[in-house]
């Protein structure tokens, strides 16, 4: 593991057209020699667009119907507070956690961990190198967990890249100690089956269990062959996390036959993908529910025993939804709102041809009691505003801002921007505020934007794929009682009870 830190930061003004102006902070940092990051755990290569489609986007820009590159537009309720470009950790932005004072971002090369007591001028604290794609990152009292979804040469921050066929090849999760947040100290790690794209916390006062969300097994993988239809359920003990160990590992999708149970996917299914296991579980302690997004389907499940999770209901949308991506509850988790990852966030997918129901969010609400209850299907919501065909958008990432008596989401869609959006009618979504910049290129589709989008303490945050840590505020009567909500540590994935 390689410590990175900051010796000096300054701050400089950029002009943005007719957007407001915005701080950005450069941090100045001296990489050690020796850690460059493995390429081998950067997303695909830009992809080249047509001619047509190029200069459509170029037409579009001189027309003024979307922004020009990286020209940053909002709406008249956003404001844009503060920006820290990446620096040493080049990789892809991911996922963020907060705590406290903090805010730890992941990026593929390792993870960030920022001071965000002044949210005008965020200063970075540390930065760790430890490759490994995606490094989706959560917190509980002084340890962090970072997920590996890519075959390593073994479990350490010095690992290289390794096929996936070898035996001897690594993925899971690691677990760091943040006590001292200018020296996280990694501590241990658990290797689980398909590695570990996301993880969820269901933390407990002794222990913190980590539910893995892993899938795509394959028969030439020795540690991650078909079927896959669960997840790993890991137990950390607080005291002595270097204990940490695999408890069980439910089958979510219990079928017969060499590929399990789940959505079958193509050719059953044209476009949708088989289910091998879960992008992503959302917990809620509070009511002992979790919704997980399994790319295929989307199931609301019990935690009332975190180690043996039960199947509550099994939801398919096949007509509409390609890879169900994410889950968020609202705050009387009476509904779920499920993401469709439609082109794996690598495709522009927010543009007419596409149209306001695919790549979107689905709206279901929860109805009945007890092992009765049911997810019924209510509606979609699309941001409304067309991006061009050079740019990579979807509905990805998001969280609750927490009003009473209303449903009201904040959401990354990559090069789409941040949208806040209303779903307090299931039938009439509608977004009330954005924040987006113009195309990153315009002659290929390059993987940027907002890759998660949270709201933390009267803040949101957005951890751009290129352009690094953006704080946004939204100034509206309807999201300004959110403000007032404080909290001590927020992972998004395990949801707090906000008014608890």
């Amino acid at each position: 593991m390689t410590l990175l830190n900051n010796s000096r930061t300054r701050r400089r003004q950029l002009g943005v057209g007719a957007a407001a102006v915005g701080l950005l902070a450069a941090l100045l940092t001296a990489t050690p020699a020796g850690a460059i990051p493995d390429p081998g755990d950067t997303p695909t290569a830009p992809k080249s667009v047509s001619k047509s489609d190029a200069a459509e986007t170029r037409e579009a820009i001189e027309r003024g119907e979307i922004p020009a590159p990286d020209e940053v537009v909002h709406s008249d309720n956003i404001e844009h507070v503060a920006n820290i470009p990446k620096d040493a950790l080049p990789g892809t932005n991911t996922d963020i956690a907060f705590q406290g004072k903090y805010a730890f971002a992941g990026n593929y090369d390792g993870f960030r961990i920022y001071d965000i007591s002044n949210p005008k001028a965020p200063r970075t604290v540390s930065q760790v190198l430890c490759p490994g794609s995606q490094n989706d990152v959560s917190i509980s009292g002084d340890l962090l967990f970072l997920s590996t979804d890519s075959s390593r040469s073994d479990d350490s921050c010095n690992s290289t890249t390794q096929p996936a066929t070898e035996k001897s090849s690594w993925e899971g999760m690691k677990i760091f100690d943040i006590s001292d947040k200018s020296n996280p100290k990694y501590v241990s790690s658990v290797e689980t089956a398909c590695g570990s794209h996301t993880h969820t916390l269901v933390p407990e006062r002794r222990d913190v269990y980590v539910y893995v969300s892993s899938y795509s097994p394959n028969a030439t993988f020795p540690d991650c062959k078909p079927p896959h239809d669960g997840i790993s359920i890991i137990k950390v003990p607080r005291k002595a996390p270097q204990k940490a160990a695999i408890v069980n590992f439910p089958v979510l999708f219990p079928g017969e036959g060499p590929d399990g149970g789940g959505n079958p996917g193509g050719p059953t299914n044209p476009g949708v993908s088989k289910t091998t296991g879960c992008h992503d579980i959302t917990v809620l302690p509070s009511k002992d529910l979790a919704a997980g997004a399994c790319m295929g389907d989307g199931i609301l499940f019990s935690i009332k025993d975190p180690e043996n999770p039960r199947i509550i209901d099994q939801v398919q949308d096949n007509t509409n939804f390609a890879f169900w991506h994410s889950a968020t509850f609202n705050q009387k988790a009476d509904k779920v709102v499920f993401t469709d990852e439609l082109g794996g966030g690598s495709g522009a997918t927010c543009n007419a041809a596409t149209g306001p129901t695919r790549g979107a969010n689905g709206i279901y609400e929860v109805r009945g009691k007890g092992d009765k209850r049911k997810l019924v299907f209510k509606s979609y919501f699309k941001i409304p505003r067309h991006q061009a065909d050079t740019e990579n958008c979807v509905a990805h990432n998001g969280s609750l801002i927490p009003v009473r008596g209303k449903d009201l989401m904040v959401q990354a869609w990559y090069q789409g921007g941040v949208s806040v959006w209303d779903f307090t009618n299931s039938m009439k979504p509608k977004e009330i505020g954005y924040f987006e910049r113009g195309p990153h290129t315009t002659d290929k589709i390059t993987t940027a934007g907002s890759w998660s989008a949270y709201y933390y303490n009267g803040r949101i945050y957005s951890n751009d794929i290129a352009k690094g840590l953006d704080v946004l505020k939204i100034n509206d009567k309807r999201t300004d009682p959110g403000q007032r909500v404080r909290l001590s540590e927020l992972n998004v994935q395990t949801q707090p009870d906000y008014f608890d």
